[in-house]
C-alpha cells in the first residue's frame, strides 16, 4: 500500500439505531482490502465499543481511521463530558450509562476494557467539561 488510507465518521448522539454502522463500515472496507481476519476482528470489536460509547456518554462525536501497511490507528474525538474517574472507568463493570441505556443492552462498562483488550496501544486524553479523545492501534 505505502500510504495510508483515510476514513471519517459523524457519530451522532442518542442515536442507537444507527450506532455501530461506522464500525461495521470499517470492518467491509478491511475485508475488501483484504487484511488479516484477527486484524479486522480486533478493530471491529475496538472500534464497536467507542463508537457506542460515543453514542451514550457524549452526545457523539468524530472517529478517524488511518489503515496503513504496519498498524490501523483509530482516533475517536468528542466534546462530551470527559471521564471524571479514567482508572474507575476502565475496570470492568463500571458504568455511569444511566438506567435507560442499561434497559437497551448498551452500559454494562465493558466498553474501554474491551477497546483496550482488543487495540495493541490505547491512550485516553480527557478533560472534564471539554471532551475525550481515545487512539488506539492495532498492528497488523
Amino acid at each position: 500500500m505505502n500510504e495510508s488510507i483515510t476514513f471519517q465518521y459523524k457519530i451522532s448522539g442518542d442515536d442507537f439505531t444507527r450506532a455501530g454502522e461506522a464500525s461495521s463500515d470499517v470492518k467491509n472496507k478491511l475485508k475488501m482490502m483484504g487484511v488479516d481476519n484477527n486484524v479486522i476482528r480486533k478493530t471491529a470489536i475496538a472500534m464497536y465499543e467507542g463508537e457506542i460509547n460515543m453514542v451514550i456518554h457524549a452526545d457523539g462525536g468524530d472517529i478517524t481511521v488511518d489503515i496503513s501497511d504496519d498498524e490501523i490507528k483509530i482516533v475517536l474525538a468528542d466534546q462530551g463530558p470527559g471521564i471524571k474517574d479514567v482508572v474507575k472507568a476502565m475496570q470492568a463493570g463500571f458504568s455511569t450509562a444511566p438506567e435507560e441505556v442499561r434497559a437497551l443492552g448498551f452500559g454494562a462498562g465493558m466498553g474501554l476494557p474491551n477497546m483496550k483488550k482488543y487495540s495493541d496501544e490505547m491512550q485516553i486524553e480527557t478533560e472534564l467539561g471539554v471532551g475525550t479523545t481515545v487512539t488506539m492501534l492495532i498492528h497488523m
